[in-house]
């Protein structure tokens, strides 16, 4: 059974950092190249943050500087260092696994005063 399970998401305020957890089993991680996407009330899902096979990175612009993708083959986990967080990064946050075209089930952040 294939599944990405997303974790970590919450409540921060603005200049707040979060970090994002998705934990993937049931497929070949280290095949997959690795997203991060979101998806804010009203809009369409954009792509936040996407890891390679051989962890080459591309960032949205928004978030280029303050928002880092990592991954860790041995635990089948891909992390999104979330940093200096605005109100406008509020969402729901997705992972997906590129290759197989997976996603999790997301996580909410909330950036507030």
């Amino acid at each position: 059974q294939v599944q990405l399970v997303e974790s970590g998401g919450g409540l921060v305020q603005p200049g707040g950092s979060l970090r994002l957890s998705c934990a993937v089993s049931g497929i070949v991680f280290d095949i997959n190249n690795m997203g991060w996407y979101r998806q804010a009330p009203g809009r369409q899902r954009e792509s936040v943050a996407i890891i390679s096979v051989t962890d080459n990175t591309e960032y949205a612009d928004s978030v280029k500087g303050r928002f880092i993708i990592s991954r860790d083959n041995a635990r089948n986990t891909v992390y999104l260092q979330m940093n200096n967080l605005k109100p406008e990064d509020t969402g729901v946050y997705y992972c997906k696994a590129e290759f197989y075209g997976i996603w999790g089930q997301g996580t909410q952040v909330t950036v507030s005063s």
